[in-house]
Order: C-alpha cells, then sequence, then structure tokens
C-alpha cells in the first residue's frame, strides 16, 4: 500500500511539472561569491537546487587564453544546453551574457546594446522548444545608468513589434527604482510583475532582477531563491517563475 501511495505521489509531481515552465535568472558575479571565493561549483549547486527549465546567467566567465570557462563547469555539472552570449569577446577573455536550458534551442541571436563608452552590454536572444511550444527568452543586463537603460530598453523594444512566439524578457535590469522610466516602459509590453528583492544578499534593499512574461496571464508565481549556500555563492538572489502551459499541451 505504501509503495502504491508513493508511485501515486510521484506520477501527481511529474504531471504537475510537466504543466509549468521553471524559469530562473540568477546574475553570477563571475562566480566570486560575497567571502570573496572564486567557485563556479558552487554556483553550480544552487543551479542544482533550482532545477529550472530555463536559466538565464549574467556575469559569466565564458573562457578565453586567462580567463576560466564557468559556463562550461555549470554545463557539465546541470547536464544542460548551453548558449553564450559575450559583451566581452577578446582572445584573452570573453564575458557577457548565457542560456541553459533542458529543451533543444531552435534559434539563436545577440543584440548589441552596448551604450556610448560606457561598459558593453547585449541581450541573448534565443527561441526554445519547450515540449511542443517555443519560447522567445530574451536573456539581458541592462546599464547603470538611467538614460542607458532607457535606451537599451528601447532597443529591446524595437524587436518585439510584431511578436509571433510567447516571449520571456528576463535578466538583471539594474533598476533601483520601482516606478522607473525603464521598468514603466516595459509595462506598455509586458504585464507588471512582482517586484521581489534580490541584492545584494546580505541584505537584499532591491529588485534588480526581473522576469517579464508575454501573454501575461501564463505567469503564475514567481519567488526568490534564498538558501545557504545562494546567500553566499553571489551578490545576487536567483529569480525563479513558474509559467503555465498552454491547455492544448496539458490536455494531451
Amino acid at each position: 500500500m505504501t509503495l502504491m501511495h508513493d508511485a501515486g505521489i510521484e506520477e501527481s509531481m511529474t504531471i504537475a511539472r510537466s504543466r509549468e515552465l521553471r524559469i530562473a535568472t540568477y546574475n553570477l558575479h563571475g562566480a566570486v561569491g560575497i567571502d570573496g571565493k572564486f567557485a563556479p561549483e558552487r554556483i553550480g549547486e544552487v543551479l542544482n537546487e533550482i532545477d529550472a527549465d530555463i536559466f538565464a546567467l549574467q556575469e559569466v566567465p565564458l573562457g578565453g587564453a586567462n580567463a576560466p570557462d564557468v559556463l562550461d563547469v555549470l554545463r557539465r555539472m546541470t547536464n544542460l544546453h548551453a548558449v553564450e552570449g559575450p559583451t566581452l569577446d577578446t582572445p584573452a577573455r570573453r564575458y557577457g551574457n548565457a542560456v541553459l536550458t533542458r529543451y533543444p534551442v531552435r534559434a539563436v541571436r545577440t543584440l548589441d546594446l552596448s551604450f556610448r563608452t560606457r561598459e558593453p552590454r547585449g541581450a541573448l536572444d534565443a527561441d526554445i522548444d519547450c515540449g511542443g511550444e517555443t519560447w522567445r527568452v530574451v536573456a539581458t543586463h541592462l546599464g547603470l545608468a538611467s538614460g542607458e537603460r532607457r535606451a537599451q530598453v528601447e532597443q529591446v523594444l524595437q524587436t518585439f513589434d510584431t511578436p509571433a512566439l510567447p516571449v520571456i524578457l528576463l535578466g538583471d535590469l539594474n533598476e533601483w527604482f520601482v516606478y522607473g522610466r525603464t521598468l514603466r516602459r516595459l509595462v506598455t509590453h509586458f504585464h507588471r510583475a512582482s517586484a521581489l528583492r534580490t541584492f545584494p544578499t546580505r541584505y537584499p534593499l532591491f529588485a534588480l532582477d526581473r522576469i517579464w512574461v508575454h501573454p501575461g496571464e501564463r505567469l503564475m508565481r514567481v519567488d526568490v531563491h534564498r538558501t545557504r549556500l545562494s546567500r553566499v555563492a553571489s551578490d545576487h538572489y536567483p529569480l525563479i517563475a513558474r509559467i503555465s502551459a498552454p491547455s492544448t499541451l496539458i490536455d494531451r
């Protein structure tokens, strides 16, 4: 009787998970924790705690002659597909955005969001086949200055003029103000999403990391992943969203 009961619980959990996508965004801080230690494996452990279907990652060392390849470490630890979107790409050092996903990636585009002489920024734009439904996933890390962010958001939104696919826009938006112009502009294309404090991990004050979904009714909930490990692994907490599957997939 116990075995049958346990099997029923496991089957119910599998069905429930198949009816949603679990999406996460995480600024890795170069895999350097708040204790000052460079520890890619610790980041990998946090990702395995979350067990998301798709991760958008920022501040990722991507290798080079004088730099480690943190993305490769994370790919091997999670056994997920990896897509890189470097914003700094030199023979000595490659660095920027990345996506890890358990689902097939059908297309990849990159968008250069660099603003004047400020630090190079970009967006990684991927079409991902999530079990029969293709989502457009745009992972980004915006700039530190308000004018820079406004220009970058306008550039990103221009690519959504005729959205043929459902869209997830996520990443570290670096917007300190809840009602800042950057967020107000995003609301014109996306439903307002929960603003949960993710930075800094020692004492979270700011909702820098965001997940936006279109159509908005598909967004079920948003949570911060706060554990003993995630508090130390980076200066940002990961942010997790649960997205419902369309009824056509649920009824199969």
